[in-house]
């Protein structure tokens, strides 16, 4: 370790080559991290996708919102809360290998895997939820 002169830019280096190797084993379509993804349709008056008249979404690409990424859940009784200690275990309603939900503001978006590179956590999007499903979810 103590060859890298900036440990962020070998971080950075890391998951670059990991990007790689996802990139080269799915030799499927893959996200540029440096770019969104283009998942959404150009809004315009009309409710149409065409590019005249159309209303600049740039202007809410920077509004900040809540991603997070859901292992499992439980519920348990205040009791039991107050029992736990260092070292004890807390067993979720997911099972191992599961894919993790990943919400954005609480809505769920899509499901991933975990991955670990250079002892940091990460997730792999392994299935993106449809605009559809995301509205038929939304009335229930």
């Amino acid at each position: 370790m103590s060859d890298q002169l900036d440990p962020a830019q070998g971080a950075g280096d890391d998951w670059a080559a990991a990007l790689a190797e996802q990139k080269a084993a799915d030799g499927a379509m893959t996200v540029d991290a440096a770019q969104p993804a283009n998942i959404f349709q150009r809004l315009t008056p009309g409710g149409g996708s065409t590019p005249e008249g159309a209303q600049d979404i740039d202007l809410i690409l920077d509004i900040p919102v809540n991603l997070t990424v859901e292992l499992g859940r439980t519920k348990i009784p205040i009791k039991h809360i107050l029992q736990l200690a260092q070292g004890s275990v807390i067993e979720l309603d997911a099972l191992a290998g599961e894919p993790m939900d990943v919400l954005v503001n609480g809505c769920l978006i899509a499901q991933g895997e975990v991955v670990v590179v250079n002892e940091k956590f990460g997730i792999r999007l392994t299935d993106i939820v449809t605009p559809s499903e995301r509205m038929r979810r939304l009335h229930k």
